[in-house]
């Protein structure tokens, strides 16, 4: 696996995401998940890690009683892993300064709209409900602001007139499953750089 970037992923669902990445990587994306993570011990995330093959350290609601311990098992486990980068895929937590110290500006988050608009959990819901015509999914950084970290890759999704909110829902999936695995290889390739303003660039 050498030159390949090492990612820990956190999860807490399904795991599409996940399954994403792990089938780019299988079809030559550069990225090897070294550890999956997941905060529920009954999410299915769980299953499509170690159907990969992937170690897996599933925590609980005990766990997160204390989010700054939690988080420094976190730590432990995938520095252990050797992880390079935290991919948060579905992850329904807020991480601390303890992750977030440990991985400075390699702490990835996806959020299915585009960011600044429709924060918090319910983003697609939102867009919806509001009537906007067009929304679409972020791929950022992290950091201590929830939903504000810098912003890597956006893509538009359009809401269409006969649209449910699950049509809208799952064609933003469909989204989320190409641009993260996009966003790996730019990460991989080097191409992605902060500048000390804390704007994202991506060189060509």
């Amino acid at each position: 696996m050498a030159g390949k970037l090492k990612v820990g992923v956190l999860v807490s669902g399904s795991g599409t995401n996940l399954q994403a990445i792990i089938d780019a990587a299988e079809q030559g994306l550069p990225v090897q998940v070294v550890h999956v993570v997941s905060s529920r011990p009954d999410a299915y995330g769980i299953e499509r890690a170690k159907d990969a093959g992937i170690p897996v350290l599933v925590l609980n609601r005990a766990v997160y009683a204390d989010p700054k311990a939690a988080d420094a098992a976190i730590v432990d486990t995938l520095k252990a892993s050797g992880a390079e980068y935290v991919v948060m895929a579905g992850y329904m937590r807020m991480v601390t300064d303890v992750l977030l110290e440990a991985f400075p500006n390699r702490v990835l988050n996806l959020h299915p709209a585009l960011l600044p608009s429709f924060v918090g959990a319910h983003a697609i819901q939102d867009a919806f409900d509001a009537g906007v015509k067009v929304t679409g999914v972020t791929v950022h950084f992290a950091n201590a602001e929830y939903d504000k970290g810098p912003i890597i890759a956006q893509r538009a999704v359009s809401v269409l007139e006969d649209d449910t909110v699950e049509d809208l829902e799952a064609r933003i999936h469909e989204v989320e499953h190409e641009i993260y695995p996009q966003v790996l290889g730019w990460i991989a390739d080097g191409r992605v750089m902060v500048d000390d303003a804390g704007k994202v660039h991506i060189k060509p």
